[in-house]
């Protein structure tokens, strides 16, 4: 079994390379449960760029968290073999072939028994993560917590974008609309034909508006019936209020705060989660202390944490 991270009262949380809460560098994932990985990519950003470079930041924010999971009551790193498979060397300029090298490293991991835990990244790169799940596992749940529908058909002239990711996804039959939870929608949109597509497939979207009256246990319930079965889970980083995380490229107010966030995700505890991401987070617009990048580490923590408490595959 793979090593968990290195022990912080032996070797200070501030040395040596900065993988995900320093766990081992290795990209082999034979006897892994989960692989963290990173898709330093943002061809897809039609807005301010940088998410690039969230990967990184994001590992070297993890060294500030602690093993234990005190709210889940759990310590991911008893319960599953993780390791840090290191990043996806995904072309930069060419949003094809980036897709296509994701979707291989996806499935490698895939095949070796691992499952995916993703810091991205535009939000692009859900997409060949779920082409290389839905060959595992058949159609998916998905859970979204984003300010953004993402499901639009194209941008100037081009299909694939960080805002198309799931009208392919579900057009490919890579997830089952009916299956499929939006949290946290808000914002500003180009007009309710937007929602055309919702409701042609039945997609469940609970907007900010809706969240804030349900509550985090009203929206977890929500979200417990709808994804059902296999899911995966996408953390877009502009679901938080910018207050909280202003490191993103299309950043909306009026969002989720940190601490909803982090009881949001912990209440997936339970789900068949077979793969999770946390994207669009934009060092270059963070705030002071890299607070987006703090939060997304974090996120990615309870996504673990939560698949601990599930079954180990």
């Amino acid at each position: 079994m793979p090593d968990g991270p290195r022990d912080a009262f032996r070797s200070p949380r501030f040395s040596q390379p900065p993988t995900f809460m320093r766990l081992p560098y290795r990209p082999d994932v034979s006897g892994a449960n989960v692989a963290i990985l990173g898709v330093p990519f943002d061809g897809g950003t039609t807005n301010r760029p940088g998410t690039r470079l969230g990967p990184r930041e994001i590992r070297v924010q993890s060294s500030l968290i602690r093993p234990y999971n005190y709210f889940q009551k759990v310590a991911p790193f008893e319960e599953l073999a993780v390791v840090d498979a290191g990043d996806v060397d995904a072309s930069p300029i060419n949003l094809a072939r980036a897709y296509a090298a994701i979707e291989v490293r996806v499935s490698e991991i895939v095949a070796a028994g691992a499952r995916p835990l993703v810091a991205g990244g535009d939000h692009g790169i859900s997409l060949p993560i779920l082409r290389a799940l839905a060959r595992r596992h058949g159609p998916l749940g998905l859970v979204q917590f984003d300010a953004h529908v993402d499901t639009w058909e194209g941008d100037f002239g081009d299909q694939h974008f960080h805002g198309s990711a799931f009208y392919y996804a579900i057009e490919e039959g890579l997830v089952d609309p009916r299956r499929f939870v939006q949290v946290g929608i808000r914002g500003p949109m180009y007009g309710e034909a937007d929602f055309d597509f919702h409701r042609a497939k039945g997609i469940t979207v609970l907007d900010i508006g809706q969240v804030h009256a349900a509550g985090v246990a009203g929206v977890v319930e929500v979200v417990r019936r709808v994804a059902s079965g296999p899911a995966y889970v996408t953390f877009d980083i502009d679901a938080v209020d910018p207050a909280f995380a202003p490191g993103t490229g299309t950043p909306e107010p009026g969002g989720l705060t940190s601490h909803q966030s982090l009881e949001l995700v912990r209440g997936l505890a339970g789900l068949d989660i077979v793969g999770a991401d946390v994207v669009e987070v934009s060092p270059p617009f963070d705030g002071p202390g890299q607070i987006t990048a703090v939060l997304a580490s974090n996120l990615l923590f309870e996504l673990l944490s939560a698949m601990a408490r599930g079954s180990v595959r």
